[in-house]
């Protein structure tokens, strides 16, 4: 197996490339046997890795080997004292050294761990499982999800514990140490990261480079020399370091540790990334800034974000110019529109009553409801119409405009449209009365005080009282003549018939000092006789007071009298 060894290691010195990265793989390969390397290249390439060689600084590279192990042994081991001593020594040596935890300090069970995955093109969240190991670094993690689906470790953003985790950091250091935790990862396009297929491919090299280096670092060659030969004795391992006691400096005071400064900004909602205090919105996932967020008066932002904060005011100014000429110009339309009784259609249509179609201006537009239809159907819908106002012919609750009708009718239609109205206006006042003068078309609406009603189209007088027209005679001689009349006359016989069925309906009634006929027409129960001015109960149909008048309870209704209403149905006739 030895022989076998040394013709490999023979072989792999054979078989050097011309590339400065192979070389650098060889050299760390031999230095792990403790042989010495010259690759095979020409003259003139030979001369240049003598002159790099000769300008580097020499270093006792063992020396600083065994400072390294003893290092880490007396840090495993506690050993303060021991471990300053090496660190003075390393220091003194200026060679690069990485220290970092073992593994098998961490826990070694394997978690599962949430990752919640977006982009900057689509607003979709997709849930992720992974299983890793606490010791991981973000590295470490960026590479395995890189293999796993393809993304490359330059286009991935890991957000976790509301702050953007650094590659040499690990897992364990951000408090992911149960099943079920969760991340975020934010994959960037390639454009943003500037990204080509090209540092791709050298990406890719670069790893498994590296990834052959380590696996050689980790082989334990045989060394060379007699007894590393093609003897079957194995070689003997070499003695362990002596360590040569330092001189020991006296303690120096150590300077309190200075904590640094808070970091300025507000956490996203939905990924967790602190942004700076004045962003409107996420610069990982795009969320919203908090309502309640102030920005702090003693941040300072820097100058790419002062830019920023410029291009921002720039695009709300261009904003409200941009608003505020559509208002004007929607505002002139506006006034140019209601000029016209009638709007005419904009867009071809076809209007939803014949289904015909109607090319740009042939329609109407309703100021109303906005809905479009054709003259024709309109007109017909308002001629037929037998209300008061003329709803849309699309079943909406909104109303035709008396404008709209005016212009879409003849004056004809027109007038026998305000007739109809008139008279259904007529119809639903509660006290309307028309004029009793032959084919007259007046009429009005009168209050509890009125009793006369002088028409302005006949110009005659109506007795709102005894619904008629009585000129030169009161009530009481109007009534008299008018059973005189009735004997003989079919109009009195009438009138005196309609006297006696309001009589009977309860709408009117006698006077009990004069007879003749008195109706209430609204308020209270208290009336008083146009005649004789006797106050009068409506309710109880008697006198209010007794014989003496006005305030004598002997008689009357005696409404009131000892707290007591006159009749259950008393609406306060005193």
């Amino acid at each position: 197996m030895r022989r076998r060894s040394g013709a490999a290691c023979a072989l792999f010195r054979d078989r050097v490339c011309t590339t400065n990265t192979t070389t650098v793989i060889c050299r760390k390969f031999l230095s792990v046997r403790g042989d010495s390397y010259t690759p095979r290249q020409t003259k003139k390439k030979k001369t240049r890795v003598t002159m790099a060689s000769e300008d580097a600084p020499k270093v006792n590279l063992k020396e600083a080997e065994e400072l390294a192990l003893s290092l880490s042994d007396a840090l495993s081991s506690g050993n303060a004292q021991e471990a300053v001593k090496l660190c003075q020594r390393l220091s003194q040596l200026s060679v690069p050294v990485s220290v970092s935890i073992s593994s098998q300090a961490y826990p070694q069970d394997s978690i599962r761990l949430r990752v919640g995955v977006e982009d900057a093109q689509s607003d979709t969240y997709i849930p992720l499982s992974i299983m890793v190991s606490p010791d991981m670094t973000i590295a470490q993690l960026k590479d395995q999800i890189s293999h796993d689906y393809g993304f490359p470790p330059s286009l991935q953003r890991w957000v976790i514990g509301k702050r953007l985790a650094q590659d040499k950091e690990s897992l364990y250091s951000h408090g992911i140490r149960e099943n079920g935790d969760q991340v975020f990862l934010f994959i960037l396009s390639a454009e943003s990261a500037h990204l080509t297929r090209h540092l791709h491919k050298l990406d890719q090299e670069q790893q498994r480079i590296e990834g052959i280096v380590e696996s050689m670092e980790s082989m334990q060659l045989l060394p060379r020399g007699p007894g590393g030969g093609g003897g079957g004795e194995r070689a003997a391992p070499p003695p362990e370091p002596r360590h040569t006691p330092l001189p020991t400096k006296p303690p120096t005071a150590t300077k309190p540790a200075v904590l640094p400064k808070p970091r300025l900004g507000w956490a996203c909602a939905r990924c967790t990334y602190v942004n700076k205090p004045t962003r409107p919105g996420c610069e990982i996932c795009g969320g919203e800034r908090p309502e309640d967020y102030e920005v702090p008066a003693v941040y300072q932002p820097d100058k790419q974000e002062v830019l920023r904060i410029q291009q921002e005011q720039l695009a709300v100014l261009q904003y409200q110019q941009a608003r505020q000429e559509e208002r004007e110009k929607n505002y002139l339309y506006l006034l140019a529109a209601e000029e016209q009784n009638l709007i005419p259609n904009a867009m071809a249509t076809d209007c939803p009553i014949c289904f015909s179609t109607m090319e740009p201006g042939q329609g109407i537009v309703l100021r109303e409801c906005l809905h479009t239809f054709c003259r024709e159907c309109l007109r017909g819908t308002i001629v037929n119409s037998q209300d008061a106002e003329v709803s849309c012919p699309d079943e909406c609750d909104s109303k035709l405009l008396d404008r709209e009708i005016r212009a879409l009718l003849s004056d004809e239609e027109h007038q026998r449209v305000l007739e109809l109205r008139l008279s259904i206006a007529e119809s639903r006042a509660e006290h309307s009365f028309h004029c009793q003068t032959p084919n007259c078309r007046g009429w009005c609406v009168y209050e509890d005080e009125v009793d006369e009603f002088v028409c302005e189209l006949c110009n005659e007088t109506n007795c709102i009282l005894c619904r008629a027209i009585h000129e030169g005679m009161n009530c009481r001689d109007y009534q008299d003549d008018l059973r005189i009349r009735a004997e003989n006359d079919q109009a009195a016989q009438q009138t005196k018939q309609m006297l006696k069925s309001m009589l009977q309906n309860g709408e009117a009634m006698k006077c009990p000092r004069c007879d003749i006929v008195v109706q209430k027409k609204d308020g209270c129960d208290w009336i008083c006789c146009l005649m004789c001015k006797t106050e009068i109960c409506w309710v109880t149909k008697q006198a209010r007071w007794g014989p003496n008048g006005s305030g004598d309870t002997s008689g009357g209704c005696r409404c009131r009298v000892g707290n007591k209403p006159c009749h259950p149905n008393c609406h306060n006739c005193h």
